[in-house]
């Protein structure tokens, strides 16, 4: 029972820590997202674009994308007119850090951290880019298998369009790995003896290669990586060490590394896993070896949500954030009763085939629209087969596929 108690005091004390950041973050995320253009990517990295890697890890860099958003986003650019270069310095820039896991990394990792985080996945994502242009022999960009909009057609009020993005769609797309990241740094913090890292690893490359091994294939968003690096740290990981991690476990796994196989061919997929790794060990290198550790000291930040913000900011946020979770998971609960109540009940099913969804966000969209029209019981749509299935009674297709097209998707006709 101490031990239980142990656990939750520690994983409360790291939500009292994000909850202000993280927020602050999804505000920033959710108007970046509303206001952008949405023509502005491709204009500024076009194949003619000779600063396109540039202009894209420019954008990349403040984007709070996982690899689930990132990956298709990155690869409709280079479909839609960015270079090879270009998308691949977007999804190597872009899921290493975002406004959101900036203002947490600040609030757990101290301020070095904060600033050398976005700077090393800009340099990384420009190096990325470029060695990419340098390597690709292509007359052209390698066609997609991901089929994703550029634009959008959504007629919702700019306002209800960043709330339902920041604490619906875009929450649902990293809640299950923020919590999981969370209650891995809370099992870190009470599993690890203090001097196990230090004793064990030490600073050098070959501590950093340990870390990359296990970051390579795991996925950890940038959010949540934060977490795990602050506890690592105060076990006495190094400094460097930790960076391997906060930059290889986000923008690495092996679902990624597959899908870009099948994308943009064996060589772009090298030269991205090749960019990231030398990134990841050079700066993790100079850090250790050139700046002071005492920059990197975290052992005063425990406290430091409550020296700065206001008790009240602290729990008010936490609590916010916490009924936006309960409530993801409540539909989603509700969603499995429905699912299960159907297979009772005799009701028409209809399969759409629907081209233009690039993510679990495009499939949420189509769900939460399609699912509000009468007639409709149930909504269920696949972006990796490109299949939405409607269950209910007397559902008017051409009332559904109108919808979808309002979207921004491609209705294709019934399966």
């Amino acid at each position: 029972m101490e031990l239980i108690l142990k656990y939750f005091t520690a994983l409360w004390q790291l939500i009292l820590e994000m909850s202000p950041y993280l927020l602050l973050g999804f505000v920033m995320a959710g108007l970046l997202k509303v206001y952008l253009p949405a023509d502005f990517l491709t204009r500024y990295m076009g194949r003619s674009n000779k600063l396109g890697p540039v202009n894209a890890a420019l954008i990349g860099v403040p984007l709070p994308l996982c690899s689930c958003g990132v990956l298709p986003a990155g690869l409709s650019l280079e479909k839609n007119g960015a270079g090879k270069g270009s998308a691949v310095s977007f999804l190597i820039s872009t899921p290493q850090t975002g406004l959101d896991s900036i203002m947490v990394t600040y609030a757990m990792l101290g301020l070095p951290f904060a600033l050398l985080r976005p700077v090393i996945a800009f340099i990384t994502g420009i190096a990325g880019g470029y060695a990419t242009n340098a390597t690709d022999n292509e007359a052209g960009s390698a066609k997609t298998t991901i089929d994703t909009h550029a634009v959008s057609f959504d007629k919702r009020s700019k306002l209800k369009r960043f709330f339902d993005y920041t604490f619906d769609e875009f929450l649902r797309d990293i809640l299950n790995w923020l919590i999981i990241g969370l209650l891995l740094a809370a099992l870190i913090t009470i599993a690890i003896p203090d001097n196990f890292f230090a004793s064990i690893t030490g600073k050098g490359l070959l501590p950093m290669l340990i870390v990359l091994l296990g970051s390579v294939p795991l996925y950890v968003c940038a959010t949540a990586s934060v977490p795990i690096a602050a506890v690592l740290l105060l076990k006495g990981l190094s400094p460097g060490a930790a960076l391997v991690f906060l930059m290889a476990g986000p923008a690495t796994n092996a679902a990624t590394i597959t899908v870009l196989k099948k994308a943009l061919g064996n060589k772009t997929t090298i030269v991205y896993l090749v960019s990231i790794i030398i990134g990841a060990m050079g700066f993790g290198w100079l850090i250790d070896t050139f700046l002071p550790s005492e920059w990197f000291s975290i052992h005063h930040i425990h406290n430091h949500n409550h020296e700065i913000l206001p008790a009240w900011l602290v729990y008010s946020s936490a609590a916010f954030l916490i009924v936006a979770a309960v409530r993801i998971y409540s539909l989603k609960i509700i969603r499995f009763i429905k699912e299960k109540q159907l297979t009772k009940i005799k009701m028409e099913t209809v399969v759409l085939n629907v081209e233009g969804m690039g993510c679990a966000m495009c499939s949420g969209k189509i769900e939460k629209k399609v699912g509000e029209m009468a007639g409709v019981a149930l909504v269920k749509a696949d972006f990796a087969t490109n299949r939405v299935d409607v269950s209910g009674e007397a559902i008017d297709v051409q009332k559904i596929a109108d919808a979808i097209t309002e979207l921004g998707y491609t209705y294709k006709g019934l399966k």
